[in-house]
């Protein structure tokens, strides 16, 4: 690594290389993180709060010996996010807030087991969802697995990045670029911070034992968010219009990549 030190790329620090033992301990929250999200999949439909998500979250990760990583997390006060049609990401579930025919949700579900963390989301359909958002959720699908076939080592950030974003350009869409991903697995948030609106050979080199989220946020309209002030938390697309997200957890390995969580 110190080569490419030398010619002014970024390198990881020791402290993001993962050791077997912690690999192994990442991936087992991350088989539980999964383990969440699927069995939200026979369960969201329309009629149901997004405070019925909260708790079947909560419930399925205590079952399982994990502990939901959101909760409390800098005082979110609930176990999941979940994001409905122009909520970019953070939506907080509420037993007011109700699925209906039509809408497309994001679950962003993160774990915490024997002290490792995992996270990833995923994009629902509710129901009779029309073609413009059908074809976001698909693209957004796609978006995350050509970034992840640029996830090698001794690779960049950058190449993983520009991947994800030349495809979302090219289905006509922005994809926002003040929230990214992160490094992940011995703390909840890590670096690197993940762009996907970069450069190829730009950003982190990546190396074997680094674990991070891919997880852009791809919008039909503008890239431009907004925050509400009122919960300090939810992303907000300003025109409107419908975003989507996927997200996984990775590790890159000796020749190639190891999803940890989906």
């Amino acid at each position: 690594m110190k080569l490419y030190k030398l010619q002014g790329h970024i390198v990881p620090s020791r402290n993001l290389i993962k050791t077997t033992e912690q690999i192994a301990g990442i991936r087992e929250s991350g088989k539980i993180n999964t383990a969440v999200l699927d069995s939200l999949a026979e369960y969201i439909q329309a009629g149901i709060t997004t405070e019925d998500i909260d708790q079947l979250v909560y419930h399925k990760t205590k079952e399982l010996g994990g502990i939901p990583a959101q909760l409390g997390y800098k005082d979110f006060p609930k176990s999941v996010c979940t994001s409905i049609n122009d909520q970019v990401c953070h939506g907080i579930p509420s037993k007011d807030v109700v699925l209906r025919d039509g809408d497309i949700i994001n679950v962003d579900v993160s774990t915490i087991y024997k002290g490792y963390f995992s996270d990833s989301s995923r994009m629902f359909c509710i129901w009779d969802v029309d073609e413009e958002k059908q074809k976001l959720v698909r693209v957004v699908r796609e978006c995350v697995n050509l970034g992840l076939e640029q996830v090698k080592p001794w690779k960049f950030l950058g190449d993983m990045g520009q991947a994800v974003h030349e495809h979302a350009v090219k289905n006509g869409y922005s994809v926002v670029k003040e929230i990214g991903g992160h490094g992940i697995g011995l703390e909840f948030h890590e670096d690197p911070w993940v762009s996907y609106v970069s450069k190829a050979k730009t950003e982190m080199l990546m190396v074997p034992g680094m674990i991070f989220t891919i997880e852009p946020m791809v919008n039909i309209g503008t890239d431009e968010v907004f925050l509400d002030e009122e919960n300090g938390w939810t992303i907000y697309t300003v025109d409107g219009k419908p975003s989507a997200q996927c997200e996984v957890m990775v590790l890159v390995t000796d020749d190639g990549h190891e999803i940890l969580a989906y």
